[in-house]
């Protein structure tokens, strides 16, 4: 039997099929349909339905407050790189940069030797000294790095 992360990630899957990569849904009352806690809803966005999984959601907390999931579309290599450009805030750790890369060369967006030297400058060992702000720096590396590859 398939765990509820599971159920709530397919069932969410379905609907943005449904109404062509874009779904917005009032988190408390799809907890409510899943009889779990809001902090369920969080955890399957937090962790399936990411940026470099294709994913943007924006939310708006309170109690008129929703979650709106888009499924990324790969129309155009500008418009693809405009948009995950765009995404790259806060922190982000090694794992979800190589992400990332990998989502943009199996989408033909970037060439192998492209994806080798991204993953080289995202990667954990990249950063050479210890800091609080690594995951920072590694966001801004490779928003710099993606606007450079997007000018050329």
């Amino acid at each position: 039997m398939s765990s509820l992360s599971d159920k709530i990630e397919k069932y969410l899957r379905n609907l943005i099929k449904r109404y062509e990569g874009e779904v917005e849904i009032k988190r408390n009352r799809l907890a409510d349909d899943f009889n779990c806690a809001p902090s369920q809803i969080n955890y399957v966005l937090d962790t399936r339905f990411t940026v470099e999984r294709g994913y943007i959601i924006e939310s708006r907390r309170g109690g008129g407050g929703f979650v709106r999931i888009i499924k990324v579309k790969l129309t155009s290599e500008n418009e693809a790189m405009k948009n995950i450009i765009k995404q790259l805030e806060g922190p982000i750790k090694p794992k979800e940069a190589k992400g990332i890369v990998k989502r943009l060369y199996e989408n033909n967006l970037i060439k192998q030797r492209d994806r080798i030297l991204l993953e080289a400058a995202v990667s954990k060992d990249s950063i050479g000294f210890d800091s609080n702000d690594k995951n920072l720096i590694r966001t801004q590396v490779l928003k710099n790095t993606l606007k450079a590859l997007f000018k050329s």
